[in-house]
Parts: structure tokens; C-alpha cells; sequence
């Protein structure tokens, strides 16, 4: 699950072909740490408001669902910077790693792992071997994506290139949203 298309990775992807991969670096630690956080947070009991309060799972579905769509948008409509422009930098540590709370697929991944396997090791064990796992695997993960990004940027050039690849990434955003909405 952590290499299929999603938001993290569509996003780490378009910021390493629009800023490189060194300029990535923070959104990336950003992404796994926060990952890795919520495995945690659900996995010591955070998850229990959700079956408490229903509500507030299908709001942060629809609240996650419009941001997504949002950064879809964003991505769309954006292109390389023209000369003398200030380009919108890449997304910071804090904004990669507080998005993972409104990360509608992050939230399917984390709530069916920590259901599917809570048992298997003894508590708290469990939940540590997750956030590991989460870590090693987010890392793998979304650093493969960003530098497939980066080596795009000899490649597409042009104006008219770039475009085309963020319109791409864009629609690939919102495709992302078909599971979380056919379940």
C-alpha cells in the first residue's frame, strides 16, 4: 500500500520534479514522521473517538475529500516558475506532517492496520513494531517517489510539458479518492 498512487506520494512526486529533491527533504521527513505519529496515536487509543463519535469519521472523510481536491487544483493549475517569479516553495515539515490528519486514504491505511494486526504482538510491542514498520516503509516509499520526480525534471522542460505532467499528477490526486468513497 505504501507505493500505490496517493496523495503523499503524488504530492512528494510533483514537488521533486517542480523543486528538486533536496527542496523535498522536509515535506518527506514531514510525511513519514507524521505517518508514523498517527499509527501511533490510533494505536494507543485515539482510534476509539472515531467508534464513539461516527460523526466525526465521516467529517473528516468529506473535510480530507475537500482539501485533497483542493491540492488537486493547486497542482493543476500550476506550472514551472517564469523568470523573475518567486515559485511557491515546497510544502514544509509541519504542513506534510499535520496533513496526515486529513490524509482520507492515510486514515483507511492506519485504522486497518492497527485492527488487523493489534494481536499479534503483546501491547505495547505491537504498536511500536507498526510505527517501525510504518517508518522503514514511508521512507522507502515516498523517497522513491520524490526522486522519480526529480528525474523528471531534465526531461520535461518546456512549459507546455510540465502542464501536462501536473494536470496528470492533479487527476491522479483525485483518483485517489475512489476508494476511500466505494467502501
Amino acid at each position: 500500500m505504501f507505493f500505490t498512487p496517493g496523495p503523499n506520494n503524488i504530492m512528494v512526486m510533483s514537488s521533486g520534479l517542480t523543486h528538486g529533491f533536496r527542496r523535498t527533504l522536509p515535506h518527506i521527513t514531514g510525511v513519514v514522521i507524521g505517518f508514523a505519529f498517527m499509527v501511533g496515536a490510533v494505536g494507543v487509543g485515539f482510534g476509539t473517538i472515531f467508534i464513539a463519535f461516527p460523526l466525526l469519521q465521516v467529517m473528516l472523510k468529506y473535510a480530507g475529500a475537500a482539501y485533497l481536491v483542493y491540492l488537486a487544483v493547486m497542482i493543476a493549475m500550476s506550472g514551472p516558475p517564469r523568470p523573475g517569479e518567486t515559485a511557491r516553495g515546497p510544502m514544509t515539515f509541519w504542513g506534510a506532517a499535520m496533513f496526515q490528519w486529513v490524509n482520507v486514504k492515510g486514515w483507511v491505511a492506519i485504522i486497518g492496520t492497527i485492527t488487523a494486526y493489534a494481536a499479534i504482538a503483546s501491547f505495547p510491542m505491537n504498536i511500536v513494531l507498526q510505527v517501525l514498520i510504518f517508518l522503514v516503509m514511508g521512507t522507502a516509499s515516498i523517497t522513491t517517489w520524490t526522486l522519480f520526480g526529480s528525474a523528471l525534471r531534465p526531461f520535461l522542460t518546456s512549459a507546455l510539458a510540465v502542464r501536462a505532467f501536473n494536470l496528470v499528477m492533479a487527476a491522479l490526486l483525485l483518483a485517489s479518492l475512489y476508494p476511500v468513497f466505494m467502501e
